[in-house]
């Protein structure tokens, strides 16, 4: 370490006349405020290199708000994009969810309707949501004729039946199959029942083809040809036999 040489003689004259350890102890105090002072002005001296660092936090600066800017904007064109998906699926969903509302009691009518009972039975069906009305789902309920207000779970199997093949008949009437295939839908339903849905099916012949799958004669009467399988005992094995009855109708 540097040390430095200091002269005593300008001092006043009673620091003249001070010991030489007076003089020690004075020399030691002026050199410690002699380094806190040449701290100080070391702290005091300027970064060469702030400015070059500064331009180069401002360049990084704006890089990440060119990128902020950026990805502002584009989650602005997602979210416009998602709304404009999310109206267009609810225009969808609503626009045939009212065809069904309207349809179904239409078709429930048609189905319970008899003599005795010439309106039939009312259905309907209500949005638990109607803002997003695919996640609070579709309640359906239906009155068969002389009934009053019950949950569908108190239905019995037939009248659940005939309200199920509603719903069916009426979400078709909207986006039209080519045909339907029905597998034993009468095995609930009583010998009434089964002649309304067969009459409704043949009514309705000429929008859509339905191939039912049944083991009562009711349903035979209504239709345009038969398919049955039946065993052959000689060669074990299954055969089908065709009729069709379009030329027996008068």
């Amino acid at each position: 370490a540097e040390t430095a040489n200091l002269d005593f003689s300008m001092l006043t004259e009673n620091l003249n006349n001070l010991s030489e350890k007076e003089k020690e102890t004075i020399k030691k105090k002026y050199e410690q405020t002699l380094h806190d002072l040449i701290e100080e002005l070391a702290k005091m001296q300027p970064n060469m290199k702030a400015q070059e660092r500064y331009e180069d936090v401002s360049k990084l600066l704006k890089s990440t708000e060119d990128k902020l800017n950026d990805a502002r904007n584009q989650s602005r064109v997602v979210e416009q994009g998602f709304d404009q998906i999310k109206q267009q699926r609810l225009e969808r969903f609503m626009k045939m969810f009212e065809h069904v509302e309207l349809t179904i009691d239409r078709i429930y009518k048609d189905l319970t309707k008899s003599k005795k009972h010439a309106l039939g039975g009312n259905a309907y069906l209500t949005l638990s949501n109607t803002e997003e009305p695919w996640l609070g789902g579709i309640k359906f309920n239906a009155m068969p004729p002389t009934k009053r207000f019950r949950d569908m779970d108190q239905l019995s199997g037939g009248e659940k039946t005939v309200a199920a093949l509603a719903l069916l008949f009426a979400i078709h009437s909207f986006h039209p199959a080519p045909f339907f295939v029905m597998d034993e839908v009468d095995a609930a339903l009583d010998n009434v029942n089964v002649f309304k849905v067969s009459s409704y099916i043949k009514q309705n012949s000429n929008n859509f083809q339905c191939l039912v799958i049944s083991l009562k004669d009711a349903f035979y009467d209504k239709a345009d040809a038969l398919v049955g399988i039946y065993r052959e005992k000689e060669m074990n094995c299954s055969r089908v036999a065709t009729m069709d009855l379009t030329k027996y109708e008068t």
